[in-house]
């Protein structure tokens, strides 16, 4: 009998297996299909292995030598400071590598708390709130603080993360096109009916490097009764006189009522997130926001490094005003494309534009071609093709090389027109070929081979030349 009964579980499980399998199967014929359609849309995107420190200067995987860093978000070059990373030992020893916990078990250290009243300090606000990231924060946000009774205005190009904060909530939703002030007066007219009625937007859009009108977004708010939010990311630390962010730049700071933004830029870059205003608010979120009630603690290291960092520029601005100078004087000034889309905001981010899907590949391919890395941003949605170029504040010259031949420049092989771009004390032959209605920059090295652009499909501009750094 106690054969039997193993034999006839056997036969019953073999059906079950087969169908397991036959899901298995199915499961990995959808996926490689959706994989296949993003390689076809030219929207794949590969991760580089660095094998150094983060800095103007990095050793990637499989690149031999060095290369310039132009692409990450470590606006201030403060990643790789020494005081903050003295500053991220030191909490490591004292507070250890991490709580086990969520904040209100026992997650919660002194450190935690100096870190949000200097937040709170930093952006003259009553209290702040720390969470993993400020994708956590804008996820935690709309849901905790907004009611089926409420709405929210939102910009159409604000960051997903404030998107799919606001796809939480069961306030009434409402988009107005980008920057535009008459379609979101519209829409505050419109949602007059509502309770409570809140502005998001990005201060600095940094895929584009508009800064959003301010003044105008919050002349409207007061004037229809209105709460204005704004997402930092890409302005807290560098942007501003004292580099408070895109409120302090446009000079409403006390007409903005909620800020969340990132310890994970130029705050340090390590990780972490934060929403500041208000002190009711704040109190809220802690008892009602899920991405901090079920999230363990901010690692002390992290917020030893962040708490520094803020040190740094409430000690002085020099840091903030070498960047801001870079960015008009090089960035801005002194590589001016003639045609086509460039950033044109005070923000340290310069994004060249393709108008078709991938088209930044051969720019980004260049880019790192001559000893620079640039790497471009490929979303599903995004058309048209980005790549982003934010050289760090920490970027200076320095014995890394002599200057290219002419007669060796892609530009000479060609019969075009080139100009120069200084980085390192290098001078890197910055050429721009125009094709089809794709419009990118290349700038190659001392040390790289002539680099064909028609083999690789490149795309369009020109580029008037000059120094990056001073």
């Amino acid at each position: 009998m106690w054969a039997g009964r193993v034999l006839h579980a056997a036969l019953s499980a073999a059906p079950l297996s087969r169908r397991a399998q036959s899901a298995l199967t199915q499961l990995r014929g959808v996926l490689e299909e959706e994989l296949e359609a993003i390689r076809g849309a030219g929207t794949w995107k590969s991760e580089r292995v660095i094998t150094s420190r983060q800095g103007p200067r990095i050793h990637v995987d499989g690149v031999s030598g060095g290369i310039l860093n132009f692409c990450a978000n470590n606006y201030l070059g403060l990643s790789s400071h020494p005081e903050v990373i003295q500053a991220g030992l030191q909490a490591l020893e004292e507070f250890g590598a991490g709580l086990s916990s969520t904040r209100f078990i026992c997650g919660t250290q002194s450190i935690h708390k100096d870190l949000e009243a200097k937040i709170a300090c930093f952006h003259q606000r009553e209290d702040a709130i720390l969470y993993p990231s400020c994708f956590d924060a804008n996820a935690g946000l709309f849901e905790a603080l907004l009611a089926p009774q409420d709405a929210v205005l939102s910009d159409e190009l604000n960051h997903a993360s404030i998107i799919d904060g606001i796809r939480l909530c069961k306030a009434h939703k409402y988009r107005y096109r980008h920057l535009d002030m008459a379609d979101l007066e519209a829409k505050l007219q419109e949602a007059q009916k509502h309770r409570l009625r809140l502005v998001a937007t990005d201060g600095a859009f940094s895929m584009d490097g508009d800064i959003a009108p301010l003044r105008e977004i919050c002349h409207l708010a007061s004037r229809y009764g209105a709460l204005v939010f704004v997402d930092e990311c890409h302005a807290t630390g560098f942007l501003g006189a004292t580099g408070r962010g895109t409120d302090e730049l446009l000079g409403v700071m006390d007409q903005v009522t909620i800020i969340n933004s990132t310890l994970g830029k130029a705050l340090g870059g390590a990780s972490g997130g934060y929403t500041t205003g208000p002190g009711p608010l704040v109190s809220l979120l802690r008892q009602r926001s899920r991405p901090y009630l079920f999230s363990n603690s901010l690692p002390p290291a992290v917020a030893g490094c962040a708490s520094k960092a803020l040190d740094l520029l409430m000690e002085s601005n020099a840091i903030i005003q070498s960047m801001a100078a870079k960015t008009q004087r090089h960035l801005r000034h002194r590589l001016q494309l003639s045609s086509g889309p460039q950033g044109q905001g005070p923000d340290p981010g310069a994004d060249l534009s393709s108008a078709q899907r991938g088209g930044h590949r051969p720019l980004c391919g260049g880019l790192r071609g001559g000893g620079a890395a640039a790497w471009g941003t490929t979303l599903t949605w995004l058309v048209p093709s980005r790549a982003r170029i934010a050289p760090p504040s920490t970027l200076t010259k320095g014995p890394f090389g002599q200057p290219r031949p002419e007669a060796l420049s892609p530009a000479a092989v060609l019969g075009l027109g080139w100009g120069k771009a200084c980085a390192c004390g290098r001078e890197y032959q910055a050429t721009v070929w125009k094709r089809a209605d794709m419009l990118v920059c290349f700038i190659l090295s001392g040390q790289a081979q002539p680099w064909d652009p028609w083999k690789n499909q490149a795309g369009a501009g020109a580029l008037r030349a000059g120094s990056w750094v001073s």
